[in-house]
This record gives C-alpha cells, sequence and structure tokens, in this order.
C-alpha cells in the first residue's frame, strides 16, 4: 500500500456515492479509533511509522475507556 497526498476535490463526490451505495467500505482502512486526548500519541506512531497504524479517526468527546483498536 502505497502513502501520500490525494486529490481530494477531484474524488469525493463519486467516492461519496459509491459509499452511499454500499459499493464502497473504506472502514477497512481504518486501524484506530481514539479519543482527542490520545492524539498526541497517535501523531508520535505517525512519525514513527509504527506498523498497524494506518489510518485514525479522532472522535472528540469519544470516551478514553475506549482504547484504540
Amino acid at each position: 500500500m502505497g502513502s501520500g497526498q490525494a486529490p481530494v476535490k477531484r474524488y469525493n463526490r463519486q467516492l461519496r456515492d459509491l459509499i452511499a451505495a454500499g459499493k464502497a467500505t473504506p472502514s477497512w482502512i481504518v486501524s484506530h479509533e481514539i479519543s482527542l486526548d490520545q492524539a498526541a500519541d497517535a501523531y508520535k506512531n505517525f512519525d514513527a511509522r509504527s506498523e498497524g497504524w494506518t489510518k485514525v479517526l479522532i472522535k472528540p468527546g469519544m470516551s478514553t475507556e475506549k482504547k484504540a483498536s
């Protein structure tokens, strides 16, 4: 899997429609769901290119008791 910048504006409507139609499931790439207070540690893992860190959903208001996946 590669990484880098994506031309989001070029594809966002098409991707939204595929997701809404159930033809695309982007959730497979999400490796962690964290609370806002865990964001600094998540960035450290990204900077270190820690194994298993692909995409992270930061959920403000999420209980810190729900630890990363």
